[in-house]
């Protein structure tokens, strides 16, 4: 297996507000995590770092996650800990007030594959060369496609595409939507990524660059970026990837 991530400020936006990473334990467990935050005066970028930091440092803590029911239990106790302190910090900074952030997390060991989100941010797998995506978008025209208001290429274009039903630090209680992957020994790679990635490139787009099987994991991450970047890189851009086989399109 290869791990590598990424994250870059984008072609438009001042800073950057993503926070992403990849840590593995003593026992080979996997923990992935990509955060997108938001609010004014740069407090997107002290959520989502606030985020990582406490999932990692937990995780870290930790030789084994133990079960599925575990590992899901684990996961939103410490997503509601990490909520809890979102809120703290901008009831006691007045100009972090409506910070927040996305998190898509996957967590992969011997025994399981399992995905969380809640927000935009995305998981995807890799599957002979095809990218699927496993997570849910909490947005109003997700909502509005899964209610047959809204087809998925109106969704695509539509002004309000970016709001957000849900992130943490925007309500008191919070829990992931849990996605498991029962049927995961024969994936290829596993994919999080913030929505700079999704609004720039295409499922098809994204495919092209990660089956390339002259570049390595590292410029498979580097070049996602700067084709972003080459689209206009309107936002910022974070991508973990885990490759599991040596070609992202073995069978």
């Amino acid at each position: 297996m290869k791990s590598f991530y990424l994250t870059d400020t984008g072609k438009i936006r001042t800073h950057n507000e993503d926070s992403v990473t990849i840590l593995k334990n003593a026992s080979n467990e996997y923990l992935m995590i990509v955060c997108d935050g938001m609010g004014g005066h740069r407090k997107g970028e002290v959520a989502s770092s606030m985020a990582i930091t406490a999932l990692g440092s937990r995780f870290n803590k930790i030789s084994s996650i133990g079960s599925k029911l575990d590992a899901v239990n684990w996961l939103n106790d410490t997503v509601n800990e990490i909520n809890k302190s979102i809120l703290e910090y901008a009831n006691n900074n007045p100009d972090s007030v409506g910070m927040g952030t996305t998190i898509v997390v996957a967590l992969l060991t011997h025994d399981y594959l399992i995905f969380g989100n809640i927000g935009d941010s995305s998981g995807f797998v890799m599957k002979k060369g095809k990218l699927h995506k496993v997570t849910k978008d909490h947005t109003l025209v997700n909502l509005l496609v899964q209610a047959g208001n809204l087809t998925e290429e109106e969704a695509k274009f539509h002004p309000k595409k970016n709001v957000l039903m849900k992130a943490l630090g925007a309500a008191s209680t919070v829990e992931l939507d849990i996605f498991d992957v029962v049927d995961y020994s024969n994936i290829d790679g596993i994919l999080l990524c913030s929505d700079g990635l999704t609004n720039m490139l295409s499922c098809e787009q994204i495919e092209k660059v990660l089956n390339d099987e002259e570049l390595e994991i590292e410029e498979k991450v580097s070049k996602l970026i700067r084709k972003c970047n080459a689209r206009g890189g309107t936002d910022n851009i974070s991508i973990a990837y885990l490759q599991i086989n040596e070609g992202s399109n073995a069978s």
